[in-house]
């Protein structure tokens, strides 16, 4: 055996391992991402009713104007159209939309929806002490306001017309000799109009503001009852292209005499 072969040592160097990467980067920027959005739920939950709706609208319609149908925004609902079959369902919807408000209980036996010739028409009657507007005055108070916002958020999402009307009972108003219940009346409704104006309500929208003083009474028996003092909102119907035609047609019979034989052509 040959002694003279060299003898080769091999020695081994410790080290690190291979490069992580950035792997830890991602798992800590999810970890912060839950997070926050475990805080903001938290927020979100302790929030007010109205913060609360604010933000789920955002996430339901970003843009804003999917649900402007009643108004200049165009939105995903314009050819909707809400007849006279349909006002059952409307006055639901809003009785529902009402019991969500923090008073409701105070307010209800001073609230009434009723479907007419006219449309679906929202009364809101004063009480003694008043209701939704300060006595003897045409400045709608808290629940008045909040009431009216929460009836135009809804209503604007119609492209039925509107009609606002103002009420008062018998009783003369005193205060002024130029200011009577015909400007009072006038006034109250207009108030109501402008709320809800800037609360959604298309400027299209509303065609009519009127004022009645104590000419329409809710009690005519009574005629210095507080609930005459009212203001009333109709959500007029819209005819559909069919029942115009109907109408034309049976306006147009109607016309002919009994037994007269239809024009011949020439």
């Amino acid at each position: 055996m040959d002694k003279t072969r060299p003898i080769i040592v091999i020695k081994k160097k410790g080290g690190h391992g291979g490069h992580h990467g950035g792997a830890w980067k991602v798992a800590y920027a999810d970890f912060v991402t839950a997070m926050m959005s475990l805080f903001i739920v938290l927020w979100l939950m302790s929030a007010s009713k109205p913060v609360q709706e604010a933000v789920g609208g955002y996430f339901r319609d970003p843009s804003g104007t999917a649900d402007k149908k009643g108004s200049i925004m165009p939105g995903a609902g314009e050819n909707f159209i809400l007849t006279k079959d349909d006002m059952p369902k409307l006055k639901n919807q809003l009785e529902q939309k009402i019991r969500e408000m923090d008073d409701f209980e105070k307010l209800k036996n001073h609230i009434e929806m009723t479907v007419t010739n006219e449309g679906l028409r929202i009364e809101l009657s004063e009480s003694a002490a008043g209701t939704f507007f300060d006595s003897g005055s045409p400045k709608l108070n808290g629940d008045g306001h909040e009431l009216v916002i929460a009836l135009a958020l809804e209503l604007c999402k119609l492209p039925n017309r509107l009609s606002i009307e103002g009420h008062t009972d018998s009783k003369p108003y005193s205060t002024s000799k130029t200011y009577s219940n015909w400007e009072l009346s006038t006034d109250r409704a207009n108030a109501a109009r402008r709320l809800m104006q800037t609360s959604g309500i298309g400027p299209e929208q509303i065609t009519q503001v009127r004022g009645f003083a104590d000419q329409r009474l809710r009690k005519p028996d009574n005629p210095l009852d507080p609930s005459n003092r009212r203001i009333s909102i109709i959500v007029q119907y819209i005819i559909k292209n069919n029942e115009e035609e109907d109408t034309k047609q049976s306006a147009a019979g109607e016309a002919k005499k009994p037994g007269e034989k239809p024009d011949k052509k020439e």
